[in-house]
């Protein structure tokens, strides 16, 4: 049931198209994230995820119902580090890169003119160096949406000074691979610090300052090669961590978390019935609703603590800290928030029920009456 729930949400989220689209962002970088799927199919693939938002990007795929079958970098980026890894280590996906960065873990090296599916849908690449010598723009396959990564941002693009860039090569890539695309292609970049999302190539290649109207040649390269920006502060951890398409470089053994939880696309830690059931010695059970509530025909979990939601902030020092909490309500939105406020004021080791009481009781675990 859960499998057909999933595949109708996947097919309701695209809309009208035959496409479902989504534009992420990781605020601390300015990264754009972008997510496509067919609908028909539920396969997906993410373009240049960010290594901290990999649990927002895994919880979204999760609750759309998709399976992601790719995860593909435009490049080797200086200012953040992919998730690349991470989520072929979850999910099983390929990782996708251009074979002239050299980067380890890459199991589909790629170049000029391949094309990457999933489902009937498809992405062709462009190699457009210049950025870096190792920069791919993916134009999905009605060429009505291209992804630039930094080789084109909104009214500008990216710097060129690293990594074997060349203002030459970028000037080409974009004249020759990006702004031959139909007027009408959107274009979606890498990065944006001014609160854009989203151009196209008709606005580009009028209203760029760079490289639009009657911009030559020999003025981006000589505008571009006396930037004389600072480096990105993060390159000298970014760049590594990439050239290892973003595994991980552990010190000491991973700590296992205490309990199997899933992230919401909400941000909100969650454990399934079946575990608490499992595992009802090792937790402690904390419900927040009323006291009508708690005292009702509805039941409570046998064992449960009760301190309503509306208490909690005063009273939440009473709390026993020897086990991780669980909280729960009816349906898991009252609980959902205390979990949050719980977290907020240092508990480390508290989720949310999924589901709540109504899907405890569902699953047929036990309930106490008044």
């Amino acid at each position: 049931m859960e499998g057909l729930m999933a595949e109708s949400l996947a097919k309701l989220a695209a809309g009208v198209g035959s496409l479902l689209f989504r534009q992420l962002q990781d605020a601390d970088t300015g990264t754009f994230t972008y997510l496509l799927a067919d609908p028909a199919t539920a396969e997906a693939v993410l373009i240049d995820p960010v290594f901290e938002r990999q649990h927002r990007d895994l919880a979204l795929i999760r609750e759309l119902g998709l399976q992601l079958v790719a995860s593909l970098d435009t490049h080797v980026h200086a200012d953040h580090v992919t998730a690349s890894w991470c989520l072929h280590a979850a999910s099983g996906c390929a990782i996708g890169l251009s074979a002239t960065a050299g980067a380890d873990f890459v199991t589909r090296p790629l170049a000029h003119g391949d094309r990457i599916p999933f489902g009937t849908r498809s992405l062709l690449v462009r190699a457009t160096p210049g950025h870096t010598d190792g920069c791919l723009t993916y134009v999905l396959d009605d060429a009505s949406m291209a992804f630039t990564g930094d080789a084109l941002l909104i009214r500008g693009c990216g710097r060129c000074d690293f990594q074997q860039g060349s203002a030459r090569k970028l000037w080409q890539s974009i004249q020759g691979q990006i702004l031959t695309l139909p007027d009408t292609c959107l274009l979606y970049p890498g990065h944006d610090y001014s609160g854009r999302s989203v151009t196209s190539v008709a606005e580009e290649r009028r209203f760029n300052p760079r490289f639009g109207g009657a911009a030559r040649e020999q003025d981006f390269v000589l505008h571009m090669d006396h930037l004389r920006l600072p480096h990105p502060h993060r390159i000298d951890e970014a760049v590594p961590g990439n050239l290892r398409s973003g595994r991980p470089q552990q010190t000491s053994e991973p700590q296992e978390p205490w309990a199997p939880l899933q992230r919401t696309y909400a941000g909100l830690d969650e454990v399934l019935p079946d575990w608490v059931s499992a595992h009802r010695d090792q937790v402690t059970l904390l419900d927040v609703r009323s006291l009508e509530e708690w005292q009702g025909p509805d039941g409570r979990v046998p064992g449960s603590l009760h301190l309503p939601l509306s208490e909690l902030s005063e009273r939440q020092a009473e709390l026993p800290r020897d086990r991780p909490l669980v909280v729960v309500c009816y349906a898991g939105s009252r609980s959902a928030l205390a979990t949050q406020q719980l977290q907020r004021n240092g508990w480390s080791r508290v989720a949310n029920l999924h589901g709540g009481l109504h899907r405890w009781a569902d699953e047929g675990y036990p309930l106490a009456c008044p």
